[in-house]
Formats: C-alpha cells, sequence, structure tokens
C-alpha cells in the first residue's frame, strides 16, 4: 500500500521580516504551506518540541518539508544549525536549501557537498527558487516513504512467530519446502503453512519478493 501524506511545508529560517514576508507569499502564490522563524534558536526549538526522542525519532516530519535557510543570522548561523539538522539524521526528510549572498557561495557549495539539497543567490529568481523548493519536496517524499516502509517490515517481522522467523530463513536461502522440512523436522505440509503465513504477514507472494524485501531492496 503506497503511504499517503499530509499537505508538504516549507519552513523559513531568516533573521529579516522582509525576506521571510517574501518567501511566504511567493510560496502561498504557489499553493505551498509555509512556516517562519526569525531564528535559528526558534527553530531548533520547534525540532525539540516534534522530536523527543532525539536523533532515532522518526515521527518527523510526517509530511514532505524542506528549510529555506539563511547563512549569516544573529546568534546560532545557519550553518550551525545545518550542523545540528545533520546530528539528528534530518537532511534527508528535510532538504535544506540555503539562501546565500554572493560572498557567502563558496561555503554554501561546501554545505551541498556535506548534504545541503541546494543553495539560492540573493536577489533569487522566484522560479528558480519555487522549482527548488518543489525537488527538495519530492526528495523528501521518497525519504519518508523509505522510513514508512522499513517501519513497516519491522512491524511485521516482528509479528512472526518464532517458528515463521525459522522458515522465512530457510526460504530467503532459497531452500525447497522439502529440505525446510528437514532442517527443521517437521512435515511439508507444516512448512508450506508456515511459508503461507510468512508471505501473508509480510504482505509478498514470491520468495524473490520477500528476500528484497527484508533485505530493504525493494
Amino acid at each position: 500500500m503506497t503511504p499517503t501524506f499530509g499537505l508538504p511545508m516549507v519552513y523559513l529560517v531568516d533573521d529579516e521580516d522582509v525576506v521571510r514576508d517574501a518567501l511566504a507569499w511567493l510560496l502561498r502564490s504557489r499553493r505551498l504551506l509555509s512556516e517562519g522563524f526569525a531564528s535559528a534558536e526558534a527553530f531548533e526549538q520547534l525540532l525539540d518540541q516534534r522530536l523527543p526522542g532525539g536523533a532515532q525519532d522518526l515521527g518527523w516530519p510526517a509530511a514532505p518539508s524542506c528549510l529555506l535557510l539563511d547563512v549569516r543570522m544573529p546568534g546560532m548561523n545557519g550553518l550551525a544549525l545545518f550542523d545540528r539538522l545533520i546530528e539528528r539524521g534530518l537532511i534527508e526528510r528535510l532538504p535544506v536549501i540555503f539562501l546565500t549572498g554572493h560572498g557567502d557561495v563558496p561555503t554554501a557549495v561546501q554545505t551541498v557537498k556535506r548534504g545541503a539539497f541546494d543553495f539560492v543567490e540573493k536577489p533569487f529568481s522566484d522560479n528558480a527558487l519555487v522549482d527548488k523548493v518543489e525537488q527538495a519536496l519530492a526528495r523528501s517524499e521518497a525519504a519518508l516513504r523509505s522510513v514508512r516502509g522499513k517501519t513497516a517490515v519491522q512491524q511485521a517481522l516482528a509479528d512472526l512467530t518464532d517458528r515463521e522467523r525459522e522458515v522465512m530463513q530457510l526460504v530467503i536461502a532459497g531452500k525447497p519446502n522439502k529440505l525446510i522440512a528437514d532442517d527443521l523436522q517437521i512435515s511439508v505440509r507444516t512448512v508450506e503453512v508456515h511459508r503461507a503465513r510468512v508471505f501473508d504477514k509480510m504482505g509478498v507472494k514470491s520468495a524473490v519478493e520477500l528476500a528484497n524485501k527484508v533485505q530493504g531492496r525493494d
């Protein structure tokens, strides 16, 4: 089943009110929701609220999201906030587009090498910026689908009985039912029942599909 998500969200972190207002208007004109923050510290407070489990918390964002982040700000600058996002394992689910002045371009290029999605130099083209935002939101959605898929697999595996797990490992190893029955000292019919239950719980129809799902290749 294809995961469904809420409406995309663009987070704006810039200390200049006029910049945040202009960005919010631009995004609104393209039917994109946004939420603004006047400082990196304010945005980090949001992270603390939404991710109480720290770096291992996968509960946020729940919808495709990206961050437009100014490089130069009073207090914590954009680069420091970016480091915090890396520590929290967020830059795939929350791609970062840096907003830079001309003098910040070399720095912005380095952040892209470290995992930032892209950077936009001020003054920027509205169309170019929105194109990058939409691309970042698409990457975020792909990352969220991956996270949800892995979580679903882990939940399905946890639902298997010990015997079902044993049968599953032998099925993945490519063994036919007769050899699985011999290895586990059970009847072929019992193997068939366990095999069918494994396929049902894991949501697959073949041994190849099962192996790909368990090994994270689907």
